[in-house]
């Protein structure tokens, strides 16, 4: 048990300045840049538009669920299967939290191949649908008005920064965080070793673990981390980066239903093909664990953290704390319903993201005076005349399942 703290501390201790800088500079991207600029560049008129695409969704904090409403959200907007696909594609296989992260315990390396590789990936996956897939009229939207957030701007960006972003991804960080202590300290040295000279054997086991589990692009770092510590390919490890943050089981159910059997199998083909490519070129290449890496990995060989890594690493820790007893709190509570109130169950949500798709779909009705999603509670609750079956189509427009209670 001492040993399992002791590796857990030393790789929240080493992480934590690099997600506390990157989760800032994810606030100030969601604040300060406006909707429309992404929905602008990604027109089906727009011949770089699967480009732009990839580079506007690589340093973007989104998950492989949060992706879909706003990938959805995108084709709204008139932008191409194509365009969609790369945004599909690139966005949740990493982000600015992210890459920092990457680079504070696997090295420079990892740090600059990830979103190398997410726009490659992106880029040849738009490029197939374009191809391959026929081009059919977009969704009309209902409305292009979002809520407005109140508050000061500072005060928008320090709440989703360390609050939003942190209910979203904070169970699935910490998770990752005690899954790598517990390989450190649990899975014996020799396990992968065992077929070290079989790296595609590696990760092909990789990819069938990866692929239908919600792995999360930040949480998945010390995970990788720990694995390549006990003997793990480099390129395996990028297998696990790339696969596991791109695609899930519910990513896959939602996307089939929204855009189609045909861009799905393109979908999930480019992200397991393009993992494994990448991951032969990293053990071509002789890419090498940093040792500041191997230093976080290992229980309590190093030196102590220094007073700041132990500050931030504190600070985050209370911040995923109070953050899912928030989460946790509303789930359980429970409200007295006005008159005017109806509340539906809707399946598959999971983070804000998806809370926000949901919203603005449902106040686009006409009849609805306010609505609130709970991704915790799987619930929808709306205010206002507006009709049930107006209510389900707007829900089921976005990819979700509706419900009555």
């Amino acid at each position: 048990m001492q040993n399992f703290l002791l590796s857990f501390l030393s790789v929240v201790c080493e992480m934590s300045p690099y997600l506390m800088l990157g989760f800032f500079i994810a606030g100030l991207l969601h604040v300060f840049v406006p909707k429309k600029f992404y929905t602008s560049y990604l027109s089906k008129d727009n011949r770089f538009a699967v480009l732009y695409a990839a580079l506007l969704g690589i340093p973007l904090p989104l998950c492989s669920c949060g992706v879909i409403p706003t990938a959805i959200g995108l084709r709204n907007e008139r932008a191409s299967k194509g365009a969609v696909a790369s945004f599909l594609i690139a966005t949740p296989q990493t982000g600015i939290d992210s890459i920092l992260a990457t680079f504070s315990l696997m090295g420079l390396g990892f740090a600059v191949i990830r979103p190398v590789a997410a726009l490659v990936t992106g880029v040849c996956g738009g490029l197939l649908v374009d191809r391959l897939v026929r081009e059919d009229s977009p969704f009309t939207p209902d409305s292009a008005n979002c809520r407005l957030e109140s508050g000061s701007r500072l005060w928008r960006v320090l709440k989703y920064a360390y609050f939003d972003m942190i209910q979203d991804i904070g169970s699935r960080l910490l998770v990752g965080l005690l899954l790598a202590a517990l390989i450190q300290v649990a899975v014996p040295d020799e396990f992968f070793l065992s077929f070290a000279r079989q790296p595609l054997l590696q990760m092909l086991i990789i990819l069938v673990i990866a692929i239908p589990m919600y792995i999360c692009s930040t949480g998945s770092i010390p995970v990788a981390a720990a694995l390549v510590m006990k003997g793990l390919s480099p390129g395996a490890a990028l297998v696990m980066l790339m696969a596991g943050p791109a695609v899930n089981l519910a990513s896959i159910l939602v996307i089939r239903k929204a855009l189609g059997q045909r861009f799905t199998w393109i979908y999930l083909l480019t992200i397991t093909v393009f993992s494994i490519l990448f991951g032969l070129l990293v053990n071509a290449f002789g890419m090498h664990f940093p040792m500041s890496g191997h230093a976080a990995c290992h229980m309590g060989e190093t030196a102590m953290p220094s007073l700041f890594k132990i500050i931030t690493s504190s600070v985050l820790i209370l911040l995923i704390l109070f953050a899912l007893t928030m989460k946790l709190f509303d789930r359980f509570s429970h409200k007295t319903q006005d008159p005017d109130t109806a509340v539906y169950r809707v399946e598959g949500m999971h983070c804000s993201h998806c809370e926000a798709a949901v919203v603005r779909a449902v106040e686009s009705v006409p009849g609805v005076k306010s609505a609130k999603a709970s991704a915790s509670k799987k619930t929808l609750t709306v205010k206002g005349p507006a009709s049930q079956e107006a209510i389900q189509a707007a829900v089921e427009k976005t990819g979700y399942s509706f419900h009555t209670l």
